[in-house]
């Protein structure tokens, strides 16, 4: 089993390059950041972050192939990739739906996986040759090049999915894994995995050799209750992008959460957390304890075939940047990320 960290690039920058450098001290597998016009630019923060680290992989989780060329995807990647000397690897997606709808793009219309699944074919060419020739669908190229090479003879590229089945299955059969966003049941990662080897076997590919990783809205700390709020308190934002489906695969009634998802719509966040109730947090979420955390994944992760987590952390900063709510005595980043190190990684490990 895999743990990496997912960052939201909201802290102060000398905060979050802090938090890199020790993941990367505690052996975690990587660091991911959003690539969404709402945080900080991750390309310029993992630039960084590369020159002071050693091992922890670096990229974005996901990056949106609707609002950024996957040519300009891949060099910016081959460019990361010679900065932390073969480091470097990438989940692509069609991008955030609530940030779309704010760029005027309706998803609905651009068929999406078919996007995302030509973006896969042109960076995997433009990475591997340097160059690319294509009529596509939906990017044409004509003798296009370029000088960034990456150090890897192969940047791992992978898929975000959420939905399925098509997704998951395009994850196994033409990339290198996939990132199961917000899910949290057996039956939900039961679900991503059986796809993910239905799309694996048709392109004769062994499943288990793929990156199968669950990114997770996640809180630890000694005192349960005080993590579980604060996972409480962040729930609801990102449910509001969880398709119905997704959520009945996790327990969860669409019509019980339908008040949350409008409140956060209407941009009333105080009243969405106010509406997010402990269970279905509870649901949506690893939080609590340590022992807590990790007895989630042994049952519901483990079993599936799951071998990455990928831990958004929640700590009082996040909290109160997406909320503007204080909620004092909650584990920091770097108090998380030692937990995970010190209690949860040896006994899944």
């Amino acid at each position: 089993m895999r743990f990496s960290y997912a960052m939201l690039p909201d802290y102060p920058l000398h905060e979050s390059l802090a938090s890199i450098r020790l993941a990367d001290e505690l052996g975690f597998y990587a660091c991911y950041a959003a690539d969404e016009t709402w945080h900080k630019d991750l390309w310029l923060l993992f630039a960084v972050a590369a020159g002071q680290t050693s091992t922890i992989r670096l990229g974005p989780s996901a990056s949106p192939v609707t609002l950024r060329e996957p040519t300009l995807i891949a060099q910016a990647l081959a460019t990361l990739d010679e900065l932390s000397n073969g480091r470097a690897e990438a989940v692509l997606s069609s991008g955030n739906f609530g940030l779309l709808a704010q760029y005027g793009i309706d998803w609905t219309k651009g068929r999406p996986l078919s996007r995302v699944k030509e973006a896969l074919g042109v960076m995997r060419t433009f990475l591997d040759e340097g160059t690319i020739t294509r009529q596509g669908e939906f990017f044409r190229y004509d003798g296009l090049f370029t000088f960034a090479r990456p150090v890897q003879q192969r940047v791992p590229l992978k898929l975000g999915a959420m939905r399925g089945p098509k997704s998951f299955e395009a994850a196994g059969e033409l990339s290198d894994g996939c990132h199961h966003a917000l899910s949290y049941t057996r039956e939900a990662h039961e679900y991503a995995v059986r796809h993910l080897r239905v799309g694996a076997e048709r392109a004769g590919r062994d499943w288990r050799s793929l990156d199968i990783g669950a990114w997770v809205v996640f809180a630890t700390g000694p005192d349960s209750a005080l993590a579980k709020e604060a996972a409480r308190r962040m729930v609801g934002i990102y449910a509001s992008s969880m398709p119905a489906e997704q959520l009945l695969r996790n327990g969860v009634d669409p019509l019980e959460l339908r008040p949350v998802i409008d409140a956060i719509g209407a941009g009333d966040l105080a009243r969405g957390i106010e509406l997010t109730s402990p269970e279905v947090a509870d649901r949506l979420s690893i939080a609590g304890t340590p022992q807590e955390c990790a007895q989630k994944i042994r049952t519901e992760l483990v079993p599936a075939g799951v071998n990455h987590v990928i831990c958004a952390i929640t700590d009082e900063t996040l909290v109160k940047v997406f909320t503007g709510r204080e909620l004092p005595g909650v584990a920091s980043v770097a108090e998380q990320l030692r937990l995970i190190h010190d209690e949860i990684m040896p006994v899944l490990l």
